[in-house]
């Protein structure tokens, strides 16, 4: 393989703290939990992590609080050979948390506390432009403020380096701000939230993506689970189809795809042939529990490709 590309990050890193209990507490009671985890999370760290497994370099743009998981959130990038001289500490500031609470169904109630990563600027963009500057491609999301999501678009497009904005969680969007990214990735539900429009079923699906190709983006995928994706640009609207897999935890799927998407359009790949690659490493990630660590290394990932579609 060529010389591995570089991927750079602008975007959120928290720290998940799941609790596994039999019942919710009463307003004033305390129980006992059955089992507790802590990984680490964030939209952000799960796109650079996928990226980093699939074979790229990474660099992280993000910030991280003055408390306990600051310190190991830099830590956990470090060990996964993710560069991380551009996640700075928030004096003052906690870190990005996100507790969860799981009863015996699988249902799960989940406090998020941006932290940090609400800290992060466009003046900490331009001071990691030497970062920023050797990247393929830029990936950023919406657990950060929009004004630094929007000022790295800038950056890029200034730089000429691609650039994937990926609108999660949905916020309205300025669509001459965010237009001038190549690729803006929903899933439906956020296609749905961003553009008041209906994403059950494919042809609303495809409805939608050509009402935002109409707002000025660029390309559009609309990430749509089991369905697949829907891929939309100036010239062609193409459905990607899903793999079939055995999926016990869909959790960080869609983070899987962008992070994996990002690496094989770096090395050159076209679109058509970068998409159902990410579809598949997406597919992957769902057999496995967790985020993160669900995520597949390129090797294993070569291998399922080569079995399934008979070439690279």
């Amino acid at each position: 393989m060529a010389k591995p590309s570089f991927i750079a990050v602008v975007g959120s890193a928290n720290v998940d703290l799941t609790t596994f209990h039999d019942v919710f507490p009463r307003p004033g009671e305390t129980i006992f939990g059955r089992k507790f985890d802590l990984g680490f999370g964030g939209k952000g760290a799960n796109q650079a992590v996928a990226a980093r497994l699939c074979g790229a370099n990474v660099g992280m743009v993000a910030k991280v609080g003055s408390d306990l998981f600051g310190p190991a959130t830099i830590g956990n990038f470090e060990s996964q050979g993710i560069d991380a001289t551009y996640v700075r500490i928030a004096p003052g500031v906690s870190s990005g948390v996100a507790p969860i609470f799981v009863d015996p169904s699988g249902q799960n109630r989940i406090i998020v506390v941006k932290g940090a990563n609400d800290t992060l600027t466009p003046e900490d963009v331009d001071a990691a432009a030497p970062l920023l500057r050797k990247a393929d491609t830029i990936i950023m999301q919406f657990e950060i403020p929009l004004r630094t999501v929007c000022h790295t678009v800038k950056f890029a497009k200034a730089n000429g380096i691609r650039s994937i904005v990926n609108p999660a969680p949905a916020q309205p969007v300025d669509y001459q701000e965010v237009g001038a990214a190549d690729y803006f990735i929903p899933n439906e539900s956020e296609a749905e939230a961003i553009t008041g429009m209906p994403v059950h079923s494919i042809d609303e699906a495809r409805n939608c993506a050509e009402f935002l190709l109409r707002q000025g983006i660029g390309r559009v995928v609309i990430t749509l689970g089991e369905r697949g994706s829907l891929a939309a640009g100036p010239d062609r609207i193409d459905l990607i189809p899903a793999f079939k897999v055995q999926a016990v935890d869909t959790t960080g799927a869609g983070d899987a795809f962008i992070g994996s998407l990002a690496v094989f359009l770096s090395e050159g790949l076209p679109a058509e042939e970068a998409l159902p690659r990410a579809s598949l490493y997406a597919a992957l990630s769902t057999t496995k529990v967790g985020t993160q660590k669900s995520f597949s290394k390129r090797a294993e990932f070569d291998q399922e490709w080569r079995n399934r579609v008979g070439h690279l």
